[in-house]
């Protein structure tokens, strides 16, 4: 394959990397008088994800010596992570102009971290794999600290920083091991070697288990997770609202593929280990929610119990459920958006507010804002028809299906607790008696983002489940 036709393969993560630098450019010559980098990122991420599409992202080619695969998994996955990307972007403008953080940087690391996010999707060799986390993990530990002034975003920073350097050494620890092992990097041999020793192999086991650690942190497993509250609650909140949607699709998909790719064959060597990680995410996620006051604590062990939701699909093992991993992460991400847009509507004059207590009584001075925080909190909690129940029972089922009734057991009684602190926050909403009123910013593009979110959960009984199921099932199919 020739260098044009290969390079025809990655026009949208060029186009990202090439844009970047040119806003860095024009943000530097510029200074202060630079303004508009916020609306050109966003819709070079919005064009980005339309050349996906008009690619038919179908296929399956490997590119650059097969370090990259382009195929339906990796084509459903940037649609996603550029989408969530662009809002993201979106809701911050109004926020970092009335905190004094409107500096041009801001959309410029949004993108190269999509642009690493759009690598890591389709990593198909353990270097690539380390490049593209570490393209992405760079730009945001930046993003966790791009409030200077704040001691507490300074802290986020660093405390990410220096967990996410320990989890970068595990994964590299890790895929040393399997290189080693098996005497590759790239998946394909990775998985020619463990089909040969059927998990005969230890050593390659063991490296196998030092990579999931390492993609643990990434996805904020437990018990992996203890930088995810403290980074929620001391970056700002566009950066928080970023944090828990594109991400975590980019790291759970990847999670994905360096399983089911190289390690099928020893599908009985780390089914037990997700498993373990899928119950103990679950469960800190549960408990330790009930007892937060800040909405953006509550947060972020709401996304840990998530993402121990998400790996019940993957703990499958089968195309089922990977295609419900898809399918979960899809819904999570507009609920997630959703909420954190709803979060940055939570603004009185004195600044952002943060603490449940200030939701009291919302359904009296904010009956808008009320009913979306319900609809969102109630799709978060898996109530019946929102689009969060149909996640959860499209991965239940993938375990059943796999036999792994004891994990959708387990899953259930736990999604039946999570879902204690879900209800508390939408009785604080209705039944509390009225605090202070929030401002009004009726038909800003937070209302917007918000509004559509919550339609969104509404109805996918309706109309979103069969197009995002066949989507998934397509994308999960070029794994397998």
């Amino acid at each position: 394959m020739g260098l044009i036709e290969t390079l025809s393969y990655v026009i949208p993560e060029l186009m990202l990397a090439l844009g970047a630098m040119a806003l860095l450019t024009f943000g530097v010559l510029q200074g202060d008088r630079s303004t508009g980098t916020v609306s050109i990122a966003s819709m070079g991420l919005l064009i980005a994800a339309a050349l996906v599409v008009m690619a038919g992202y179908g296929g399956d080619t490997e590119i650059f010596d097969g370090a990259f695969r382009i195929d339906a998994f990796s084509g459903f996955c940037k649609i996603l992570i550029f989408g969530a990307a662009a809002i993201a972007i979106l809701m911050s403008d109004k926020y970092l102009a009335g905190e004094q953080l409107g500096r041009f940087e801001y959309p410029i690391l949004i993108l190269l971290a999509s642009f690493g996010m759009a690598l890591m999707v389709s990593a198909n060799d353990l270097i690539a794999l380390y490049m593209s986390v570490e393209m992405q993990s760079l730009a945001l530990y930046i993003l966790a600290a791009f409030n200077r002034e704040s001691r507490r975003s300074t802290e986020a920073g660093l405390k990410y920083f220096v967990l996410g350097a320990l989890s970068s050494g595990l994964l590299l620890y890790g895929a040393s091991l399997v290189y080693g092992f098996s005497g590759s990097t790239s998946f394909v041999e990775i998985a020619r070697v463990a089909a040969a020793t059927e998990g005969a192999n230890v050593g390659l086991v063991v490296g196998l288990v030092f990579l999931i650690a390492g993609l643990a942190f990434k996805v904020s497993a437990a018990p992996f997770h203890m930088w995810t509250p403290d980074v929620y609650e001391g970056a700002p909140t566009p950066v928080t609202a970023f944090f828990a949607a594109a991400p975590k699709l980019a790291a759970m998909a990847l999670f994905a593929r360096a399983l089911v790719s190289p390690f099928l064959d020893v599908h009985d060597q780390w089914q037990p280990v997700i498993a373990m990680i899928a119950v103990a995410s679950m469960a800190i996620g549960s408990f330790s929610a009930i007892v937060q006051s800040n909405i953006k604590r509550l947060m972020a062990y709401s996304s840990i119990g998530h993402m121990g939701f998400a790996l019940v699909g993957l703990a499958a093992g089968t195309k089922q459920g990977v295609s419900a991993v898809l399918i979960y992460m899809a819904i999570y991400l507009v609920m997630t958006i959703g909420t954190f847009a709803c979060i940055l509507l939570m603004r009185r004059r004195g600044g952002q507010t943060e603490s449940l207590d200030d939701l009291s009584g919302l359904s009296e001075s904010q009956p808008g804002l009320a009913i979306l925080f319900t609809v969102l909190f109630f799709s978060l909690a898996g109530v019946p028809p929102t689009g969060g129940f149909f996640g959860k029972l499209f991965v239940f089922n993938a375990a059943v299906q796999a036999d792994l009734i004891w994990l959708a057991v387990v899953g259930v009684l736990l999604s039946a607790i999570a879902a204690y602190y879900y209800l508390r926050v939408i009785w604080i909403i209705w039944f509390n008696e009225a605090g202070s009123a929030f401002e009004r910013e009726a038909g800003t593009r937070l209302g917007v983002i918000a509004t559509v979110s919550a339609l969104i959960m509404m109805p996918i009984l309706l109309i979103g489940i069969a197009p995002l199921r066949a989507a998934a099932d397509a994308a999960a199919g070029a794994l397998f």
